[in-house]
């Protein structure tokens, strides 16, 4: 998503007047911006801690064929150092602690860690960051709503184990945009490096060339501030992914509407740094959660349930 490094400690909610509008980080894939980037939001933000459900997920025994499989350079630590950026939810998001991160990545990397026999360090950093820092190998696994692209494969390599859209939300009241069509002409919010991003700047090269009116890209360094953009108005719409979008729509307490279907279904991946030989205990551990049932526990739990898969599959890997 970004390009400098360093920790990230995004508000995961703004309020706006008397009224909380959950927020949310995206799956992504970089690109050069050729429209309009609006490095902050002037507005006023105030953190709130998303709701967080009551359900429990159980710790998951070490299964020793998956962990007798984990490379001796990760096991003799005993973690397995996961990044994620914790302004997404209900995928990651910081607790009402500011410092616990939790979500479905995060109760999902928990789980496969104790499943190789390791504990889950996690890391709460900016999301453009993550894949640098895999391949430099501060990180063992990123975690964080990745959409597996061909672009991205080149560098990591991803075990898939969700399936999620891309969605436009509105202000309440405010005309429906669809479709990628319809943003010519008009302005949205995403966040900075997303695919999202990739998508509306695709997009408005597109409406340039057809005459079809100028498309504004207003990106921002985090979902929160994509909000406030979109609720007072400075955007006509915010994109992001669709677990996100319905998430911030139904929990801003009538400030914002779904905006159409979703579009664009692709895959989530666990981010694994190449020929280092995690991707297969990772996979298997995946798998295992799904047999067992774990898997489907943490999806319900967040409310997940669309973006089930049956079988973690594995793109670009080497090892």
């Amino acid at each position: 998503m970004h390009l400098s490094r360093g920790m990230k400690k995004a508000a995961v909610a703004v309020a706006l007047g008397t009224v909380a509008v959950l927020s949310a980080a995206c799956s992504s894939n970089s690109s050069s911006s050729t429209t309009t980037t609006a490095a902050s939001s002037s507005s006023t933000t105030t953190s709130t801690t998303p709701p967080i459900p009551s359900t429990v997920i159980p710790t998951q025994p070490a299964n020793s064929a998956i962990a007798a499989s984990v490379p001796a350079s990760i096991h003799s630590t005993g973690n397995l150092v996961v990044a994620l950026d914790a302004s997404y939810p209900p995928n990651e998001f910081l607790a009402s602690d500011g410092t616990t991160i939790v979500g479905m990545d995060a109760d999902l990397s928990n789980a496969i860690a104790q499943t190789m026999g390791l504990k889950a360090k996690m890391v709460n950093a900016t999301f453009d960051t993550i894949i640098p820092g895999i391949v430099a190998g501060k990180y063992d696994m990123g975690a964080s709503s990745f959409t597996d692209t061909k672009a991205r494969q080149k560098v990591v390599d991803f075990v898939d184990y969700f399936s999620a859209g891309e969605s436009f939300y509105v202000k309440a009241g405010s005309p429906l945009i669809t479709s990628l069509q319809d943003l010519c002409g008009k302005s949205v919010a995403v966040e900075s490096g997303t695919t999202e991003e990739t998508d509306a700047k695709t997009q408005a090269a597109k409406c340039a060339a057809t005459g079809k009116g100028k498309v504004t890209v207003l990106s921002f360094g985090t979902q929160t501030e994509a909000n406030v953009a979109v609720s007072s108005g400075r955007a006509n719409a915010g994109f992001a992914d669709s677990p996100v979008s319905a998430y911030i729509v139904s929990t801003s307490n009538g400030v914002f509407q779904n905006s159409g279907a979703p579009i664009g279904v692709a895959p989530y991946g666990l981010a694994l740094p190449k020929n280092k030989g995690l991707t297969s205990p990772v996979q298997a551990a995946v798998n295992l959660l799904i047999s067992n049932g774990v898997y489907n526990q943490i999806l319900t739990k967040w409310g997940l349930q669309a973006g089930a898969v049956t079988t973690a599959t594995v793109n670009g890997a080497t090892s």
